[in-house]
Formats: C-alpha cells, structure tokens, sequence
C-alpha cells in the first residue's frame, strides 16, 4: 500500500460529512481508497464487506487506533472503546450489564417522559432551545439513573459539559478546549463519586451504576483505578446526553413532514420506532469510526498492512442508494415492522452490541429517541420562524438555531403515549 498521499486533515476539517462521500466519488465509489489523516496513511473502507471487516476482532483493533484530541475529549484515556482481546470483553461484559438490561432502559425512559412532562409546564408561553432543554432533561435523568442525582442547575452544567465533549472532539481552536476542560471536570467529579463509593459513603444509594462501576474488577482481578472508573461513567453519562441530536433531529423531521405527526400521535410503538430508526439513518452525526489492522489483511483485493489505519464511512453507508431506495427521503417505512441487521444501519457501530465495539448503548439511545420523538409529537408546539439549516461542513452537526420551539397551554394539555421498552 502507498503511503504517497496528500494528508486530508484540512480538507476533512473543511468539508465535514461530505468528505468521505467527496473522497469515494473522485475514485469511481470503490470500496477501498487510500488516504492520509493526521499524518497516517489510512483506508477509508465503505460497503457492508467493510462493516464485517470492521468488527471483527481478529482482523481489526481499536487500541492506538484514536488520536489523542479524540481520546481527550469524546472517550477519556483507558475507556472501552480502546481496549481488545479479553480486557475489552471483560469491560464490555459490564457495560453491556447495565446498559442493555430491558428493566434498566425501562427505568431510564421512564424518568426522561416524566421529566419532558414537567420541562414542558415550565416551557408554556416562551420561546425555547430545544437542544438546550433536552440535553438538560436527559443530563438530569440518566445522572439520577446512575445513582448521582443532579437536580436543576447541576444537571443543566453537566448537559453544557458532556454537549461541549461532543461538539469539540474533531476540530480544533476553542470548541476543542472547551471539550477538553469539560472532561476534566467531570472526570474530576466523578474520581471523587467513586473514591466515595470506595469508601462506604453511606449517603450514598447502593445497587447503583455508580456502586457497579465503582467496584467492578477487571480482566486481572483488581479494581479499576478511579480514573478509568470515571471514564466508563462518564461514558454512560456522555453518550446518554448525545441523544439530544438525535432527538433535535427528530424535531426537525417532524416539522419538515408534518404528515409525520399523526403517525405518532396513535399508539404504535412499531411506528415511533421506525421513524427513530429512519432519524438516526437519515441525520447526519457519526461521519466515520476509526480502527487499525490488527494483522496483514486483504480486503477487496487490497493487501493491507498490520497497523493501517482503517475508516469506515458510516454517513456515505447511510446513503448510498446501492444499499437504500431512494437514501436522501426520509421515509420511516422502510423500517416498519422490521428491525435492521447488525451490518445494516450503523450509527452507532455494527456487528454484536453485547460482545463486540458495537455501542451497547444502542438499545438506549433507540428507547429514548422512540419516547421523545412521539412527545414532541403529542406536544406539537409552534416553530417561529429562525434557521433550521444544517451544515454539513460542521461535525458534529446540528439546526444552526438548536431548534427554537413555544409550547401553548393547548399543546400542553395534549400527552404523550408511553412505550415500554422494545430492548
């Protein structure tokens, strides 16, 4: 493989969710082009081959894969994300335990409809930040589900700190210091919750995430040092208040296809699941994933050296019309009364949640974006007039407004319908 390439850095940082389409396209959508990132060659890999490439453990690894602005920002040093072989499995196993468990979903959407119907008294009459509010909201309900409750102000900081790690993991200048000193912050705080734990606080709550993360043992027997205790926490907690872009993003469906609206408004939890499904394919968050050779492979008659840095286009996956009918309509229906294969749909990663880099979050992620896309719904506030565009040169992007929305006294008497879990 060459490694005669022009570096993409810029260019990726310039053209956004476009450049790995961009990139494809110049070299006749092959499945495999050769690039340069941040000084690495790299593949950017695309194709549901390339999904089983990528998550395939023998094949492909995550360690040394991430860049250090990534890792200092979105994930935290030691997180899962970067770990292999039986650490990884060990750590995924507990993970997996908290996140994918049906009465644990259950109990987290459970707080989040509780809380939109309280946001929702306190929005009557104003004008207010969607984005803002809902990051709030679920800062405040997946921290009390974790067993640290953070009421008013604090959950409304805590959102500001886990929307900053997000929005400054690929960029640099003030948005990525930013993210940067969210996470020190939180890691901070959450090095002390567990310290506490450790030491038999008793006013705190036990049977907690926090109490199970704070005293798992990992692959080698010994507890994790507090710092990766904090990491996974907050990567439970982070991740949890990233569902505000999809949730934003479902607003901005609803208001594009009004039509839309009635179809949650019935008691369908198959429909409101497709239609968050269609916002997560449709909406552009992730870009790509990296990850590194693990070994010498071939794939699409390239020969790949161990340690080449691997993307997969997960936002040209999305909509590429080899793989969907007509990729640039949003149209839930496709996945009416059908759940997507594991190489299918891969916003949040692809292949086993349970057991490979797949997010085990997922489950999560689709119950709340199911919940509060049929609340937006049953509210239907007004949407005044402001700029609903989004920037596809910008990652992570979003409605340059973050949605602005006045909820009546007559759309608040309207309630949402609530769904158990489909985990």
């Amino acid at each position: 493989m060459s490694g005669h390439h022009i570096d993409s850095t810029l260019s990726l940082l310039a053209h956004g969710y476009a450049w790995a389409p961009d990139l494809r396209r110049a070299h006749d959508d092959a499945p495999v082009v050769h690039a340069r990132l941040v000084g690495r060659p790299a593949l950017l890999l695309h194709g549901p081959d390339a999904v089983a490439l990528f998550y395939d453990e023998s094949r492909v690894e995550r360690h040394g894969a991430l860049p250090s602005p990534v890792l200092d920002t979105l994930f935290g040093r030691g997180a899962v994300h970067t770990l292999d072989g039986a650490r990884h499995r060990a750590r995924k196993e507990l993970l997996a335990s908290l996140l994918m468990s049906p009465e644990g979903i259950g109990g987290l959407t459970a707080r989040v409809e509780s809380g939109w119907r309280e946001a929702v008294t306190r929005w009557e009459g104003r004008a207010v930040v969607l984005f803002d509010e809902v990051a709030t909201l679920l800062a405040g309900a997946i921290c009390d589900w974790v067993g640290l409750p953070a009421p008013g102000d604090a959950a409304r900081e805590i959102a500001k700190d886990c929307v900053a790690m997000v929005d400054g993991f690929a960029t640099a200048g003030p948005r990525h210091v930013r993210a940067r000193r969210a996470r020190h912050r939180q890691e901070r705080d959450l090095m002390a919750a567990v310290n506490r734990v450790r030491a038999d606080d008793p006013h705190l709550a036990s049977g907690t995430v926090l109490e199970t993360v704070a005293l798992h043992r990992g692959a080698d027997s010994a507890l994790l040092d507090p710092h990766t205790a904090a990491v996974e926490l907050l990567n439970i907690i982070r991740p949890t208040v990233a569902v505000t872009w999809y949730v934003t993003f479902a607003a901005h469906a609803l208001h594009r296809h009004p039509g839309r609206r009635d179809q949650l408004r019935i008691d369908s939890p198959a429909r409101a699941r497709a239609f968050a499904h269609e916002v997560r394919r449709f909406y552009p968050f992730v870009p790509f994933i990296a990850g590194q050779a693990a070994r010498e492979l071939t794939f699409a008659g390239d020969q790949i050296p161990a340690g080449t840095l691997l993307l997969l286009d997960v936002y040209g996956h999305h909509h590429d019309p080899a793989l969907w009918d007509r990729p640039y309509d949003f149209a839930p229906e496709r996945f009416l009364d059908r759940e997507p294969g594991p190489g299918e749909l891969i916003p949040q990663g692809g292949g086993d949640a349970r057991t490979g880099h797949r997010c085990p979050g997922e489950d999560i992620t689709l119950s709340l974006l199911t919940a509060l896309s049929s609340a937006l719904a049953a509210t239907d506030p007004a949407v005044p007039q402001q700029d609903l565009s989004i920037p596809l040169n910008r990652i992570p992007t979003r409605p340059r407004s973050g949605f602005v929305i006045e909820v009546s006294s007559q759309a608040r008497s309207h309630h949402a319908p609530r769904f158990q879990s489909q985990a």
